[in-house]
This record gives C-alpha cells, structure tokens and sequence, in this order.
C-alpha cells in the first residue's frame, strides 16, 4: 500500500459507520477514487470540516489497486467556492457536474477530466447571475467532451459532411447518433428523440461548446431548451442507448429546475 498525495474534489460522502464516512473523490491523478475517511465523524477529527461536498483540496490517500476502497488519510482543502451556495443554480449546475463525473469518469488517470471538472465549479462559482444557466450548460458540454462524448457538431455525426449554421435551415440534433445531422441524414430518418434546432438555437449551442466563443445570452425558454437538450444526451451515453442509465437525481433537479417550481 502506497501513501499518494493528489489534488481531489469531493463528489460525495455518506455515513459508513458511527465514526466514519466514505468520500467519493474526483482526483487528478487516479480518477474517481472511493475513499474511506476513519474517524470524520468524531468531533474533534482532523478532517474537521474539510469533507464537504464539492470541496477542492489535496487529497492523501493509502491507495492499492486491487482495492476498491482505499483510505484518506487528510485532505487538505484550498477551495470551498462558497459561491457555489449563492444560488440554487449555481449549486444545482455544480452538483450535475460532479455527477456526471462520478458516474462517466474511470477509476483511472484523466487529468484532462478534472481539470475541466475544476473549472467547470470555478465558472460557475463566479459567473454573473444573468449566465449561470449557460456557464452551466458549457460546463457540462465541455465535461462530457473530455470524457469521451464531445457532440459532432461541425460534421455530421453519421456521415462526416460538413455543416454550416448560417445556412438559414434548422438542424437536427440526435443523441443517439452522437451529434448533428446533415440535411441528407435527416432526410433518411432521424431517431426517437432528436431535436430539430432552429439555425439561432444551433448556433448558441456552437457557442456553448466553444470555449473561445462568448458566452450566449439565453432567455429562460432557450436556456430551459438547451439543458433538456445536453441531459438527453448525457442520459443516452450514459445508458449507452440500451440498458436504462443510472438515476441522475441532480441533472433531473438541474434540468427542471424543480426547486422554482417547489417555491
């Protein structure tokens, strides 16, 4: 067994015994990790506080690869964004983030996937109130490309011919082909679910997987549209088309922004 030191966020946690917990763990250098963290539920722990969802720190693990739950020895924590409390939004976006990582990431190195995670949770921490929806809906797009399901949006997703989005003619949009479809492949027969985009909405959806495009400005509505349109997607590759996905409670939550309708 093996003491390793990694930067971490903190996906989960739960109870595991009186005085114990265990933390689900987005790390940088071993993926999602399970951890059990003895003794955090004493009160005078050295985890304190520390283990809070969504907490960013260095995490100190005694890991072994043979083991599916390794041991947190400390974690140290750097970042708490408490601007993630500010706002049901903004904590519901992050929340949806850090499922997706938890439940699409592997148990193995993808550095690239918890850089995008950490940004994703920094945009959103800091986001002006009038683009939390879309700092949210980019966030997510942007996780899902690094992990392996980047949507085919300048080509079709079934037969590579190019797309342009100034062409004035609305485009179809399949989760189960993995992208946009051009006029001829939409022509033939688009799946169950696909979603005909009309040219404004294509491009605001270029925009939010662009990282160097701005940022676009989405109404309630259009805002509403795109994350039906990113969580149909996320629920399809995650269910991998056949077998029904997971339960997503907090991309269910973030979706239907059910806390508004709650109040």
């Amino acid at each position: 067994m093996t003491l390793l030191s990694t930067p971490a966020v903190i996906l989960r946690s739960y109870r595991y015994s009186e005085t114990s917990k265990v933390v689900r763990l987005a790390t940088r250098e071993l993926g999602v990790q399970s951890a059990i963290a003895k003794g955090a539920l004493r009160p005078q722990s050295p985890f304190g506080a520390a283990l809070e969802l969504l907490s960013e720190g260095v995490a100190q693990l005694y890991h072994r690869d043979s083991r599916e739950l390794q041991t947190l020895a400390a974690f140290d924590v750097t970042a708490l964004r408490r601007g993630l409390a500010t706002s049901l939004g903004r904590f519901a976006g992050a929340t949806t983030l850090a499922e997706v990582m938890l439940k699409m990431a592997p148990p193995a190195p993808l550095s690239s996937a918890y850089d995008r995670l950490v940004a994703g949770l920094e945009s959103l921490a800091t986001a002006p109130a009038d683009a939390v929806d879309a700092t949210a809906v980019r966030a997510l797009w942007r996780l899902l490309g690094v992990l392996g399901f980047e949507p085919s949006l300048l080509a079709c997703a079934r037969d590579g011919a190019g797309l342009e989005a100034g062409n004035g003619a609305a485009v179809i949009f399949s989760a189960a082909d993995g992208g946009a479809l051009c006029a001829r492949c939409a022509a033939a027969g688009a799946p169950d679910g696909a979603s005909r985009l009309p040219p404004p909405a294509f491009r605001d959806l270029l925009a939010l997987n662009d990282p160097a495009a701005a940022l676009p400005a989405l109404d309630a509505a259009h805002a509403a549209a795109h994350r039906r349109l990113v969580a149909r997607f996320t629920r399809y590759h995650l269910g991998e088309g056949g077998a029904p996905p997971s339960p997503l409670p907090a991309l269910d939550l973030w979706e239907r922004r059910a806390w508004i309708v709650a109040s």
